[in-house]
């Protein structure tokens, strides 16, 4: 990433931007925070796109990945967090399985920022998202 610098304020944004589009489902306020080349990786991939990879690659599939995530979300896909690790230009934050309002998906994001845009997308699953994937409780 020579030549780029990521500010406190682009990786506030983001995280910020990221939690309220996935809030209001709203696909072109997702989008918009993601580079053209971007890349999103996450076991949901495989899952919902009954793909052999978990990764999706460019902004078009992505919003087409992003559309079905937005209309398959399950009731235990809450956005309780309590805050985010920064460093450079990678964000990570968790939504901890227990939340205040009982049990939500544990997920963990991760996000290489650059230029101001979600370059790199990882999304990691903890037992109790796992589960609802194995278990067939996530919706297609």
């Amino acid at each position: 990433m020579t030549g780029t610098t990521t500010t406190a304020e682009q990786i506030e944004h983001v995280f910020t931007a990221w939690d309220d589009a996935l809030g209001a489902q709203d696909l072109d306020a997702a989008m918009a925070l993601y580079r053209a080349d971007a890349t999103l990786e996450s076991p949901l991939v495989r899952y919902l796109l009954g793909t052999g990879e978990g990764v999706v690659r460019g902004r078009e599939d992505l919003r087409r990945f992003v559309e079905r995530v937005f209309a398959h979300q399950p009731a235990e896909r809450r956005r309780y967090r309590t805050g985010l690790l920064a460093g450079g230009s990678r964000i990570v934050w968790e939504y901890p399985r227990e939340s205040p309002e009982g049990d939500q998906m544990d997920i963990v994001e991760v996000m290489e920022i650059r230029d101001g845009l979600i370059a790199h997308h990882r999304v990691y699953w903890g037992w109790f998202s796992v589960g609802m994937l194995t278990g067939g409780d996530h919706p297609r």
